[in-house]
């Protein structure tokens, strides 16, 4: 076990790290779970990547049909599908990992940097001024961040009011279900 003092939890105390061995099973479903990739099916909704996407897989498909029948069909599903998946890849492409807090940008991290400067501040030197200082850009960050969730999740609600009234139904029960997952 061991205390660290570096990490900025936003706290008085002290984090403590204790190392234990556990050994776990994985299931198989959670070990397949993170090998899928999934590609941007919302940009197929512009016209441009759309037209992008149906030249290559026509030009994939194209040369697909100049090989060999003598095949067999395993080898030729094979072929088709790593033909469209290099074209989703290429066209549309990955569909980036959520982050965990959408709203979270760059004016967060200076107000994370400055209330780190205050804890090294109080660090070095306890003094009752460096404490109230402390807890002043404390309370300021957490207003900050508190105001920039609060205007994130107008916004989504407000799109996914859009989204209902327009008819999109699959970004509209999208948009609950992220709700509804916290």
């Amino acid at each position: 076990m061991r205390n660290f003092r570096v990490p900025d939890c936003d706290t008085e105390h002290y984090p403590v790290v204790a190392r234990v061995r556990e050994r776990l099973a994985v299931g198989k479903q959670t070990a397949q779970r993170f090998d899928r990739q999934r590609f941007n099916l919302r940009k197929l909704n512009e016209p441009e990547v759309r037209e992008h996407y149906q030249i290559e897989i026509t030009n994939r498909f194209a040369a697909l049909e100049n090989s060999d029948d003598d095949e067999d069909v395993n080898r030729t599903w094979e072929n088709i599908k790593e033909n469209i998946q290099t074209s989703a890849k290429e066209s549309p492409g990955l569909d980036e990992l959520k982050q965990n807090k959408p709203w979270f940008d760059e004016e967060c991290l200076g107000f994370l940097d400055q209330r780190k400067r205050a804890k090294i501040q109080w660090i070095q030197g306890p003094s009752q001024s460096n404490v109230d200082n402390l807890n002043k850009v404390r309370r300021g960050d957490s207003r900050h961040f508190r105001n920039k969730k609060k205007a994130y999740l107008i916004a989504k609600v407000e799109e996914i009011e859009t989204n209902n009234k327009v008819q999109n139904i699959r970004d509209y029960y999208r948009g609950i279900s992220d709700f509804k997952k916290g």
